[in-house]
Order: structure tokens, then C-alpha cells, then sequence
């Protein structure tokens, strides 16, 4: 009797939705399949592209696994960790999102029967982290150093690199041309860990062939005043002046109040304004420079000055240009024109503007400390540059990871095939249920080449088992074969040049495989609708303050002086 009086206990607000026990879990794994399927057919030189719309109109096409997860706007939270995980490759690696997206959908779809059988998600987790951990020492074990190589041969292989990034892009059917031209960038800007030192500018028409490379700096020409035509736009070993100051007549503030007792002084007052402007035009013209830069404008009066003293220059310019010409022309950004030293002076071999498209581009060329590079961009549709320029940096970021990882290993599902026979024999020496566990992890790394023929056209089943069967042999011979996406059948990737750096594969079985133990691990999910419209209503009343009562509180922030 006692127990039937026993009063309920409310511990969560009324209306917080829980869900918990196998079910939440098998309801998470469903939510991040369902992620995983949406990005499954970009895979691969055959993937499909998408087409993404977003609310304010703008359409995006791309096979980038990691700008289509950025897009797609997932609610569901455990589906987020599938989000996080791409953009993690992307900016780690720089390629492989797909991958690791993929990957970590199928070893939770490996799992999902296990723990619908009544399986503890904690011996899963504890098998995947197990297999992942021999999955990476297999990968440092096959992978192949291109260390101690010539210059020219080094080239070669991290082209190769770079043109198996760039064939499963919408660029693909250029790779050669793209990866030559990524592999010269990259060198270009040496050891330089800052990205931003390769500039890549995009210029609507003509076609993808018509695209160049600038060992130096490139940008478009600035707004210009009267006077600019006038300005010499090709000069040999010219000295560049880099400013951060405003190169024109400045306006008085609306509340500055001069007195006069005698008309006469107001004239020595404008004088004293022309005098200051032709003082700071004067310093630069005697520092001896022949291009001027600034990121501030640089007004109509001044360049007329400039002009007439065939001086080149430009305001305006982005803070970005200006730091890679200073990086490059060895020049360093003056905040004033007063003592204009020629250690702050940069130079180049050559600048000129040349006409590219319909744009005008400034060039410098034959920089001394040349740690910078600039690749232009040409194409036919806006969305068409836009995915090109992705897939540059895709590309950029594999040969420079290359560079410093400097091992590569078969691409084309080749690895993953042999990790999956290794960890299905590895599987054969374990007792008990961690057996099957590991074997489905094996199973799960199967999904790389089962997409890259679907994706392709092929029959998937009719190609895994020609591969497994040439990975089974005693030899060894079989490790490096992946899938041939152009006749169907199997080939030897390393002979065929699809390579990529060992560093993309181990990320990507690090992250997805820590992804999916992150996902096992949760078994409950507490939901609370209220907090929701709280926040939605505070958000209102913010606003309504805002509309209201803004004109009220007007000047409250400064103390004013009392009369």
C-alpha cells in the first residue's frame, strides 16, 4: 500500500521531450545514414555533382563533400557530429570529406544490427578504436616516401597527387594542365605555412585553358580617379612604396567650428590643407618610388600628381594584395610618408597591366623573395569558376601536406581494400565476439571501391570480387590493385599514377571512426522545446527594444557636461 502512495517525481520542465535506450541509438545511426546518402553519389572521378539553393537565391553546384555539408542545413544533432567531422578534413588535410563522411556512415550502418541484437555499444566502440589504430600502422606500413628524390621527379609525383584530387572535380577533364599548375604555386611560396599567400583570382569568359599562373602578384585594378589613364602601366625593376594612409583632401568633420576675425585667414587655412596634401605627395615622389600602393584611397588630386611624374598607383587595394606584394617584393606597409627609407621600399623585375577578360589586372612579376604566387581563373559560368577555385584548394592543400608528409599510398580504393583483408585476417586470431566486430569494420571500408563503381556505372559486386580475390594472394602482388574506373575491371593504381597522401587516409579513418564511437556512445537525448521559445521570444523583445525604445537611451554611453 505504501508503495502505491508514493507521489511522482518531476525532474525535467513539462513538455521536454526524452528519448533513450536502443531505440534514440538506432533513430541517431538512421540520421547520420541518411546524411551519408546524400553526399554517397559525389564520389569519385564519376560522381554526380549537387545543386544546392539556398533562402537568399544563391545556387552553388559542387561535389565537394565538405561545402555540401556546410550547406545542407542539418537540425538533427547527432547528424551535426557527420558536419564537423568534414569540415575537420577539410581544413586539415584538404581533401577526402566525402571519405570520411562515407566512412563513418558505414561502420554505423556495420554496427546497427549489433546493437538492435542487444549488443553493449561499449564493446563496439572498444573493437572500432582497436581496428582503427591497426588500420592506420597497415597504412604507415604500405605507404611509399618520395623523400630523396630530384626536384623534376619530386614535380612529377606531386602532380600526380594533385591530379588524382582534382579528377573526381568538375575540373577533372584538365587535371594535367590544373596540377602543373598547383604544383608551381605551391613551390612557389616554399616553406610558408599562410595559405593566403596563393592568391587565386576568378575572371568570368573564355575558357578553362585560358587560365595562368603568376609567380608573383595579381589583382584587378582598383577604382580609379581622373588622371589614371596618364600613368605609365609598364615599368623594368621599378621601386614599390606600400601606404596605409589617405592620399586626398579630407572634409572637416561636421562639427568642427573655426572663428575668423579677418577674412583673409581663411584663405591660409585652405592653403594650409593643400600644403599638408602636396607635403605627403612630395615625400613620396622623393622616396623614389615608380608604383605607389595604398590601402586607403588615394584621391583624384593625387593622381594627377602621380601622373604627371610617371609614378604608378593604386588605392584602395585589398589588405589581403597588399600583404602578399609586401611579402613578395620584400616592401613593408608605411602608416606615414615621413622618412621614406629604401629598406621599406619594395622592387620586382617587371610590373605591368594587362588586360585579361573584360578585367584589367596589375602584375608583378620576378619578385625577389617570391613567396607568393597568384593563379587567374577563367571560365564560362560564375557557379563553373566558383567550384574550380574548391577544388584548386583541395588540390593546394594535398600537395602541400605531400610536401611535408612526404609519403603517398595507392588511391582508387586500393588501400582500403587491403586494410579491409588485413583486419579480416587479423580478425581470424581474436576470441570472441570482438571477432565479428572487427570483421565488420573490415566490411565497412569496402564501401570506398563499392561507390566508386556505382558511382561509375559498374557492377560494384562483379569488381569487389575480382579485387578481393587479387588481394588474397600469398605474394602480396595484389595490394596496390583498385578499381579502373575507365574499363570496369581492376588495375594496379600505383602504376596508373592515382596516388594520394597517406596523411588523407589516416585522417579520414581517424575522424570517421571517432565520429561513429561519439554517436555509439550516446543512449540518451533530452530535448527541451521550451528553451527554444524562450530564446525566440527574447530575440523579439531584443528586437522590438531595438525599434521602440532605441531613440529613448540615445547617448547614454558618454557622460555629458553639465551647464
Amino acid at each position: 500500500m505504501a508503495t502505491m502512495l508514493q507521489p511522482q517525481i518531476l525532474l525535467l520542465k513539462e513538455g521536454t521531450d526524452t528519448s533513450q535506450g536502443k531505440a534514440q541509438l538506432v533513430s541517431n545511426i538512421n540520421a547520420c545514414m541518411a546524411v551519408a546518402d546524400v553526399v554517397r553519389s559525389t564520389l569519385g572521378p564519376r560522381g554526380m555533382d549537387k545543386l544546392i539553393h539556398d533562402e537568399k537565391g544563391n545556387t552553388t553546384i559542387s561535389n565537394d563533400g565538405a561545402t555540401i555539408m556546410k550547406l545542407l542545413d542539418i537540425i538533427h544533432p547527432a547528424a551535426k557530429i557527420l558536419v564537423d567531422i568534414a569540415k575537420s578534413q577539410d581544413s586539415e588535410v584538404g581533401d577526402g570529406t566525402t571519405t570520411v563522411v562515407l566512412l563513418a556512415g558505414e561502420f554505423l550502418k556495420e554496427a546497427k544490427p549489433f546493437i538492435e541484437d542487444g549488443v553493449h555499444s561499449q564493446n563496439l566502440i572498444r573493437s572500432y578504436r582497436t581496428a582503427s589504430y591497426l588500420a592506420i600502422e597497415k597504412i604507415k606500413e604500405l605507404a611509399v616516401s618520395i623523400e630523396g628524390k630530384s626536384l623534376e621527379e619530386k614535380k612529377n609525383l606531386l602532380a600526380k597527387c594533385a591530379a588524382t584530387t582534382l579528377s573526381s572535380k568538375l575540373i577533372g577533364g584538365e587535371k594535367e594542365f590544373f596540377a602543373s599548375m598547383v604544383v608551381d604555386a605551391v613551390l612557389a611560396i616554399g616553406n610558408d605555412d599562410r595559405l593566403n599567400m596563393i592568391g587565386i583570382k576568378k575572371v568570368p569568359g573564355g575558357n578553362m585553358r585560358d587560365s595562368f599562373l603568376v609567380k608573383g602578384v595579381a589583382f584587378k585594378k582598383t577604382f580609379s580617379y581622373a588622371g589614371f589613364e596618364q600613368q605609365p602601366k609598364k615599368f623594368v625593376n621599378p621601386k614599390i612604396l606600400l601606404l596605409n594612409i589617405e592620399l586626398e583632401l579630407k572634409s572637416e568633420k561636421e562639427n568642427a567650428e573655426i572663428r575668423l576675425s579677418d577674412p583673409a585667414q581663411y584663405q591660409s587655412i585652405v592653403d594650409a590643407e593643400w600644403n599638408i596634401i602636396y607635403d605627403k605627395l612630395d615625400k613620396c615622389v622623393k622616396s623614389g618610388a615608380k608604383i605607389v600602393l595604398s590601402r586607403l584611397a588615394i584621391g583624384d588630386l593625387a593622381t594627377q600628381y602621380f601622373a604627371d611624374r610617371d609614378i604608378f598607383c593604386a588605392g584602395r587595394v585589398t589588405e589581403e594584395d597588399l600583404q602578399r606584394v609586401a611579402a613578395a617584393t620584400g616592401g613593408t606597409v608605411q602608416t606615414s610618408v615621413n622618412n621614406v627609407i629604401d629598406e621599406v621600399l619594395g622592387s620586382c623585375e617587371l610590373f605591368e597591366e594587362r588586360q585579361v577578360g573584360n578585367e584589367r589586372f596589375n602584375i608583378f612579376s620576378g619578385c625577389p623573395l617570391g613567396q607568393t604566387a597568384t593563379i587567374v581563373l577563367r571560365g564560362g559560368a560564375d557557379q563553373f569558376i566558383e567550384e574550380a577555385e574548391r577544388s584548386l584548394h583541395d588540390a593546394i592543400m594535398i600537395v602541400r601536406r605531400a610536401m611535408k608528409n612526404s609519403t603517398v599510398v595507392a588511391g582508387g580504393g586500393a588501400i582500403d581494400m587491403e586494410i579491409s583483408r588485413y583486419l579480416r585476417q587479423h580478425a581470424r586470431t581474436i576470441a570472441g565476439k570482438s571477432q565479428l566486430f572487427i570483421n565488420s569494420y573490415a566490411k565497412a571500408l569496402e564501401v570506398i571501391p563499392r561507390q566508386l563503381c556505382d558511382n561509375a556505372g559498374f557492377d560494384a559486386t562483379d569488381v569487389l570480387n575480382k579485387l578481393r580475390q587479387k588481394h588474397a594472394l600469398p605474394s602480396g602482388e595484389g595490394a596496390p590493385f583498385g578499381v579502373d574506373i575507365n574499363t570496369g575491371g581492376i588495375a594496379d593504381s600505383f602504376a596508373n599514377f592515382v596516388w594520394e597522401p597517406s596523411v588523407v587516409k589516416i585522417n579520414a579513418i581517424n575522424a570517421a571512426t571517432e565520429a561513429a564511437c561519439l554517436i555509439l556512445s550516446v543512449d540518451e537525448t533530452v530535448k527541451n522545446p521550451k528553451s527554444e521559445s524562450a530564446q525566440g521570444e527574447a530575440a523579439a523583445s531584443a528586437m522590438g527594444g531595438r525599434g521602440r525604445g532605441g531613440a529613448a537611451f540615445r547617448g547614454r554611453g558618454r557622460g555629458m557636461r553639465r551647464r
